[in-house]
């Protein structure tokens, strides 16, 4: 069966740019229902809003992705504008938890283990040597 054709760099960007917008927007939505909910002391004293799209971020990845491989009717397309742009905007999170699992399910859970640490303590060795960095000499 022959493969359908791939969108164009600048089609490809445009669905991810315009599917990112789309997720950054509902990402300060999920926020602001927070601050709203619970009042914006409550709000700040715990990451209420992005573990709200960790957790639904993760969940529409899994549905997405098993929807995909389940009927495999989905164009490139809506997979960069829906997974890649949407998902992506709202939370990476989404994205890593999928390549995790998708280690895991590949029988590679060493390497998923390394992934998993390497992309957490990097991260926070990351943002640790740039909030020094910015902060200057004590």
């Amino acid at each position: 069966m022959p493969q359908p054709p791939q969108p164009s760099f600048l089609t490809a960007s445009l669905l991810v740019a315009s599917g990112g917008a789309v997720g950054s927007w509902l990402r300060f939505c999920v926020g602001r229902a927070w601050v709203i909910a619970v009042g914006p002391v409550r709000a700040s004293a715990f990451p209420w809003g992005t573990l709200t799209v960790n957790v639904v971020g993760s969940l529409a990845m899994g549905l997405l992705v098993g929807w995909l491989a389940r009927y495999g009717t989905a164009s490139e397309a809506t997979r960069l504008l829906l997974a890649v742009g949407v998902l992506g905007g709202f939370t990476t999170f989404s994205s890593f938890s999928l390549e995790v699992v998708s280690l895991i399910q590949r029988a590679q859970p060493a390497l998923a283990a390394l992934y998993l640490a390497a992309s957490l303590g990097a991260g926070l060795l990351g943002l640790t040597a740039g909030l020094m960095l910015m902060r200057g000499p004590a």
